[in-house]
């Protein structure tokens, strides 16, 4: 290699065309799949308090947002139900009728060419808030869970989600919704895993989003993995894919951007990472208390993620940003 000052590395930054032609990592807006929360009701708009700027929507003004996503140029929404209090049980994930499968019917009645994807866990239905059935114990039953999250999933399948995204962490979970897919014709139905799920402190917002964050008893730290660990993500990634996993998600993803590499490089799958409720938090109070220019950040927080090797990134920020790209 040339040496200075043969080589002078700033020849190359010292116009805006010439950085623009050197750029390595570019932002899409197919980069994206948009979170957005389900409330019951008509024709509602409901401001989530820690999540500025964000909202849960009635099915009706979903739609119109789902609408918006497509015309942006994303090509897939994950949807979050928050269950209504009487209808905080078990049984409520697997009704064909309940929230989000309505919702996943009327998106695919009126935005069919965008695709939707579910989130499998019990967490939004659970009293306890927590991801799975209880033990006598009030540890959480791994094979009980399973039981439900097949039938979960076959239901949202049925109604018609594209993608069905396990985030609940249990031991196994992949290979036996993958079998109950097959075993009731949605051989189609891709399952994106949240293979690497953290026990993290940066889903609270989320939490408040869904209605489960003052139900918690106790943390997840008994299935969800330990943020000092690496090799473990790339054990639990590797079983997931084995299990029939389509595509892995690391969660959180903007503190997390080593795992995010180490997956990318490692596995000839597909790699999505997740900015959570907190690191979406992040940005947004940091811009407002006037500590740093909210576009410059985001944007160089999303593009890490690409840099990192992600294949996408699920943000709240994707509506803003896929229209700013387009």
């Amino acid at each position: 290699m040339s040496q200075y000052p043969a080589l002078r590395m700033r020849r190359r930054r010292q116009a805006p065309w010439m950085r623009a032609m050197l750029t390595e990592h570019r932002l899409h807006p197919s980069d994206f799949i948009w979170p957005l929360f389900i409330c019951e009701g008509e024709g509602e708009e409901q401001p989530i308090t820690a999540l500025r700027g964000v909202s849960r929507w009635s099915i009706d003004k979903l739609v119109e947002q789902v609408k918006m996503a497509r015309d942006a140029g994303i090509p897939c929404v994950a949807l979050f139900p928050n269950t209504p209090e009487d209808k905080r049980t078990e049984d409520e994930a697997l009704n064909p009728d309940n929230l989000i499968c309505r919702a996943v019917k009327a998106i695919k009645d009126a935005v069919p060419e965008i695709g939707v994807m579910t989130d499998v866990a019990l967490d939004p239905y659970t009293p306890h808030g927590h991801d799975g059935v209880l033990a006598a114990d009030g540890s959480v039953d791994n094979d009980a869970t399973i039981a439900l999250l097949t039938q979960q999933a076959v239901v949202q399948a049925r109604a018609g989600a594209d993608i069905v995204a396990p985030s609940d962490m249990m031991d196994g979970r992949i290979g036996a919704i993958r079998n109950a897919l097959e075993e009731n014709g949605h051989t189609n139905t891709a399952i994106m895993a949240y293979a690497a799920k953290y026990a993290s402190s940066l889903y609270g917002p989320f939490r408040e989003a869904v209605g489960s964050g003052d139900r918690l008893k106790g943390d997840k730290k008994g299935y969800q993995m330990n943020p000092a660990n690496g090799d473990e993500a790339m054990a639990e990634v590797e079983l997931d894919i084995a299990e029939g996993a389509d595509f892995v998600m690391v969660k959180p993803g903007l503190l997390y951007l080593d795992v995010v590499a180490r997956v990318s490089d490692t596995f000839d799958t597909p790699v999505f990472a997740y900015m959570t409720s907190g690191e979406y938090a992040m940005i947004e109070e940091t811009a407002a208390a006037g500590a740093g220019d909210r576009d410059t950040m985001l944007m160089e927080a999303l593009t890490a993620f690409k840099r990192a090797g992600a294949t996408g990134i699920l943000s709240y920020h994707a509506l803003e940003v896929a229209r700013k790209l387009r």
